[in-house]
């Protein structure tokens, strides 16, 4: 007998795997299930459609991402380790992530009312792990700023604003030497003191 959480999970993951390679339009029932190696109404005893999975997918994928970025939050007491290794394991798991990345930040999936909510609460968590890092930052001495929900603000703003630049060219090298200079100016700007 299937344990019906385990196979919604191989579902899931097999999905997750067809949706990165063409995308929720090209992907079709017929290539989940082949990747399955299962019939099809043996999906469909899960998920109603192809839609309903994707969502699965999502929520997955975005359970995963706030997965390590609480860990990077919990991994050090030294707020500047933990805010640049926060921004340096967010862009790479949205690579990892794909789907999650279309589907908050592509305008093609944008009507599907459990993307809007994804994206709402993909907002919020971020917005509150940075001001949590920046008030503890803050109250340690090591961050001089007198308003951290609006520097969290101004963080997250400049993050969502690199995430298209650094993601046009797949060159991990690049990435790595432009997320260092973006976090050497969040921490130290570029006025002379």
């Amino acid at each position: 007998m299937i344990d019906k959480d385990k196979y919604r999970e191989r579902i899931i993951k097999a999905s997750s795997e067809i949706f990165s390679r063409y995308g929720y339009n090209k992907t079709t029932m017929d290539e989940i299930a082949r990747a399955l190696r299962k019939g099809k109404s043996s999906i469909y005893y899960y998920y109603k459609s192809k839609e309903e999975i994707f969502e699965a997918v999502i929520d997955y994928e975005a359970q995963v991402l706030k997965s390590e970025l609480s860990a990077v939050i919990k991994s050090t007491d030294d707020p500047e380790s933990i805010l640049r290794r926060y921004v340096e394991v967010r862009m790479n798991s949205f690579e990892k992530l794909s789907n999650y990345y279309n589907a908050i930040f592509s305008s093609d999936l944008s009507h599907f009312d459990f993307i809007e909510k994804q994206r709402e609460k993909y907002d919020r968590m971020e917005e509150a792990f940075i001001r949590y890092v920046l008030w503890k930052g803050t109250r340690s001495g090591h961050f001089n700023l007198n308003d951290t929900g609006l520097a969290a603000l101004a963080v997250h703003t400049a993050l969502k604003g690199l995430e298209l630049p650094l993601f046009w060219e797949k060159r991990s090298y690049e990435m790595e030497i432009r997320l260092d200079a973006i976090i050497n100016i969040l921490f130290y700007g570029i006025v002379r003191k």
